[in-house]
């Protein structure tokens, strides 16, 4: 990971400026006649994002006008180091500790790569920002290293990215953090006792696992992570289209999101205890996938009819959910990319999430505003619980007809959690769309930053 930040006092530094399109005429009536014929020349308004070069006499660098657009987007800094040369910068003017945290964090977070499969990746050296006093850079480091783990699993491609890798990436952050990793392989599932996790995978030439990684002192408060690992999903028996099988590399996108969690925890010494479970499987066809119809037994003892091969990320996270239950923690949060119906109701930047907690839905709602780490709430409706019924089973893993997917998708999952549990389920997207200022398409980490506060805040 490049150094992000550069200390104060370690050598010259280029100026930053940034300025919001309020200000802009003032700012432009400060500068020199020369700075502010160039910035009328090249057209500068102070857009989001936009880098406006100043150059010295001498043809040199000389400053950074950088447009914010009023801080409408907190993080927008991240688009100012893909569009500079390596060498220190600092921000001119006063930032409060909040925004000036942002702004490391931004720029941290636009100094990411994913150039595994490059022929010639682009040079390692980075701008560097020298930090304000007010800002914490290793906090910022912190958050960035996680949210780069979390976007370099989902970016893998599923050949590179089987059950045993990702396990091999959980291996790697257990030894990091002196944590304790225990795997269950194959048919070691059945003999434990997780028979959904063992179906969901048993068609792939790759069997499925679980992983349970515990950290953190004994009598610590337990917070419990479960992320959904479907390293690939062609939908089972049940098969997608092409178009809808062409991003799901990304399908286990809860799991890096935990494993990217968990490294912020760790890192940051938190007082808890830690436990991250991760079912993993790959969705194969072949002639012994789980079919539609089939009835399969839970965990938890709860039998669940498949109406539909293509909903198995949620029979996956319910084994898991029903072990993570058996210890009560103080917080349980599952991370998931489960239903297309969240991105149709929130589009794919903002994750929905569920909890039946008050309490704990206002904690999230504040630390997401605060860490520009949107969420958004979304009920669970139980008189929509009633579409899970099934006529021979005790479930149905979907609904007929589809309406409010996330929600029925959310209330299946409840019925494998522990009776008064704090438990809120995230329905992320874990992609980014498309590029734009310091962001590239591709895997992206979603709700954990506001995780990560509510957690630091709390412990």
């Amino acid at each position: 990971m490049p150094p992000f930040f550069a200390r104060p006092g370690q050598g010259q530094s280029i100026p930053v400026w940034p300025v919001a399109k309020s200000g802009l005429e003032a700012w432009l009536s400060a500068q020199p006649d020369s700075v502010a014929a160039w910035a009328r020349a090249s057209q500068f308004r102070a857009q989001a994002g936009r880098v406006l070069k100043i150059p010295a006499a001498d043809g040199e660098l000389a400053a950074i006008a950088f447009g914010l657009d009023d801080g409408d987007e907190p993080l927008l800094w991240r688009a100012l180091p893909g569009d500079l040369a390596p060498g220190a910068y600092h921000i001119e003017g006063a930032l409060d500790a909040k925004a000036g945290q942002l702004a490391a964090l931004g720029w941290a977070l636009g100094c990411y790569r994913y150039e595994r499969y490059k022929k010639q990746p682009k040079a390692e050296a980075w701008p560097q920002l020298v930090l304000p006093d007010n800002v914490d850079g290793d906090e910022a480091s912190r958050i960035a290293a996680g949210v780069f783990l979390a976007r370099d699993l989902i970016n893998t491609p599923s050949n590179d990215m089987g059950p045993q890798e990702l396990s091999d990436a959980a291996a790697a952050l257990a030894a990091q953090f002196n944590a304790s990793l225990r795997i269950l392989t194959g048919e070691e599932l059945l003999a434990h006792n997780y028979p959904m996790i063992y179906a969901v995978g048993q068609a792939s030439a790759r069997p499925p696992r679980l992983l349970d990684l515990r950290w953190g002192h004994m009598d610590a408060p337990k917070v419990t992570l479960v992320g959904k690992g479907v390293v690939f999903d062609s939908g089972g028996l049940d098969l997608k289209p092409s178009d809808g099988m062409r991003l799901m590399k990304k399908d286990m996108g809860g799991a890096a999101n935990v494993l990217g969690l968990a490294h912020m925890i760790m890192d940051a010494g938190l007082k808890l205890r830690l436990r991250v479970l991760i079912p993993i499987a790959e969705n194969a066809v072949s002639g012994n996938a789980f079919r539609p119809g089939d009835i399969l037994t839970s965990r938890k003892g709860l039998t669940v009819e498949i109406g539909n091969t293509d909903a198995e990320g949620r029979l996956i996270l319910a084994d898991a959910l029903a072990e993570a239950s058996t210890e009560q923690p103080d917080f349980l949060f599952d991370l998931a990319t489960l239903t297309g119906a969240a991105r149709t109701a929130l589009g794919a930047e903002i994750p929905p999430f569920f909890t039946p907690d008050e309490g704990l839905a206002a904690e999230l709602a504040a630390h997401a505003a605060k860490q520009a780490d949107p969420l958004w709430r979304l009920p669970l409706w139980k008189p929509y619980a009633k579409g899970l019924e099934s006529g021979i089973a005790d479930l149905n893993n979907v609904t007929e007809g589809g309406m409010a997917g996330a929600i029925t998708a959310a209330l299946f999952l409840q019925q494998f959690v522990g009776e008064g549990l704090v438990w809120a389920h995230f329905d992320i997207y874990a992609w980014n769309a498309k590029s734009g200022p310091g962001q590239q398409a591709g895997g992206e980490a979603m709700a954990i930053r506001a995780l990560y506060a509510l957690l630091r805040d709390r412990f």
